[in-house]
């Protein structure tokens, strides 16, 4: 679900989001997931150091300090499972 300013255009963290490469976005839905960087590592094929890497990206693209801003942006874009399918299930939080 697509939050909407008062005029109709996307927020502006939508639009950040939009610029994010592929594995920057997989990583901030394996953050919004609740998952640890080694997990996110793990669950994505790369080592623990580049998701370290694309989180720093992700803060800086979406001019955020932390990672608890990461989580609450991704959470206002809904990402849940929009695209996290490569991940196997029992990697998954319950």
């Amino acid at each position: 679900m697509m939050e909407m300013a008062l005029d109709d255009r996307p927020c502006p963290a939508e639009a950040e989001a939009r610029k994010l490469t592929p594995t920057q976005f997989r990583v901030l839905q394996g953050v919004h997931l609740g998952l640890a960087n080694k997990q996110i590592a793990f669950d994505l094929g790369i080592a623990e150091a580049t998701v370290k890497a694309h989180m720093t990206a992700l803060m800086r693209k979406l001019k955020v300090r932390n990672r608890t801003q990461v989580a609450l942006l991704a959470e206002k874009m809904d990402l849940a499972e929009q695209f996290w399918t490569f991940a196997p299930q029992e990697s998954r939080p319950r």
